[in-house]
């Protein structure tokens, strides 16, 4: 193998191994766990296979038909996790409901197709018809992803982050192109446009990680976070606290349930502040409150005190003055109307003596 060649053969295959790793640190190890990462790891793992099978098909033209046809596979999943990707950051309740369909289909196709028509076996029919229609298919979801781009972007910008969704877009665009031509130019092109996408999104990582605490900082304290963003954090949040019962440890703290979201503590403060117009004290005790007010109802054994340190709250004073603030009365009185039936209106008598 000549100089030049081995250089080539360097710079592609250097790609594809480093998009592997990529994936692997989108899928498995970035923080906070998100779907949208998860698609982009995934979108980064199907373009690695198919780049790999370029690259070694280009400087081994008998590489086995396994290979190839497993290559070839794989790229009837980029389109897919690309759309799936941007329509996270856009959308992610919708994509959300839907990614599975878009996989699952795909998958079906791809394996009947592989079992029923080997590459092997049937290379007139993959060459050009198969492969054709895998391109048309990549090509059409790139035109889908089109669509939610724009929503895509203005989502990012609404964090005060950077992002390379347009980046990763357009690197599609570039390498879908390349393997569409190379008919004209060369085989390879393909494989170094997707090199020069992956360096490309390195440089972006780096950069947001070096850069990205100082810059987004300030942008938090005026920047309300998008609704699309918000509402399933919010749904996670109140259905984390309720599930795990943490409104039951009195000295439960924002920083703790932060840790649980994989947010920062700040993150979490602007939520309940912006989007819920409340502060992290008041949310949990809502929650207090409202599993004091089944045990009052239910329970005939503990006394009023126990009901309020078993709901989290550290002391009676501030279970009695909490619960009548929410309320509008206090425990005492509220277990008598709900024993006996009368509304606080009509029972003025039990007020008086349940203090």
């Amino acid at each position: 193998m000549e100089f030049s060649r081995e250089l080539l053969f360097f710079f592609s295959a250097l790609g594809a191994f480093n998009g592997l790793l990529l994936s692997s640190y989108f899928l498995f190890f970035v923080q906070p766990k998100k779907l949208s990462n998860a698609f982009l790891g995934a979108l980064l793992l199907a373009l690695s296979i198919r780049i790999g099978k370029s690259v070694f098909f280009y400087f081994k033209p008998d590489l086995a038909f396994g290979y190839l046809q497993l290559g070839l596979s794989a790229c009837a999943f980029i389109g897919p996790f690309l759309y799936c990707y941007i329509r996270s950051i856009a959308n992610p309740e919708a994509i959300r409901k839907e990614w599975n369909y878009h996989f699952g289909f795909w998958l079906l196709v791809v394996l009947v197709i592989g079992w029923r028509y080997p590459f092997a076996d049937y290379v007139d029919l993959w060459r050009p018809y198969i492969i054709q229609g895998i391109y048309l298919q990549w090509l059409g979801y790139i035109l889908l992803s089109s669509i939610w781009v724009k929503d895509a972007l203005s989502v990012e910008k609404s964090r005060g982050g950077k992002s390379w969704i347009l980046s990763i877009y357009l690197g599609n665009i570039a390498i879908w192109v390349t393997y569409n031509v190379c008919g004209y130019t060369s085989y390879i092109l393909g494989a170094l446009s997707f090199s020069f996408m992956l360096y490309l999104l390195v440089l972006l990582l780096v950069f947001k990680r070096r850069k990205g605490p100082r810059a987004s900082a300030p942008k938090y304290a005026t920047t309300k976070i998008a609704r699309e963003e918000a509402d399933p954090m919010l749904t996670q949040l109140k259905d984390l606290v309720a599930q795990e019962e943490l409104f039951k440890n009195p000295n439960l703290k924002l920083p703790d349930v932060a840790k649980h979201l994989h947010i920062t503590p700040h993150r979490l403060s602007q939520l309940l502040n912006d989007n819920l117009g409340t502060n992290f004290p008041s949310f949990i005790n809502e929650f207090r409150v409202e599993n004091a007010k089944v045990l009052l109802q239910e329970n005939q054994v503990f006394s009023l005190e126990a009901i309020g340190y078993e709901c989290g709250f550290n002391s009676k004073s501030t279970f009695y003055a909490t619960f009548k603030k929410y309320v509008g009365t206090t425990p005492a009185k509220y277990k008598n109307q709900m024993d006996l039936g009368f509304s606080k209106e009509s029972s003025p008598q039990l007020d008086s003596s349940s203090d």
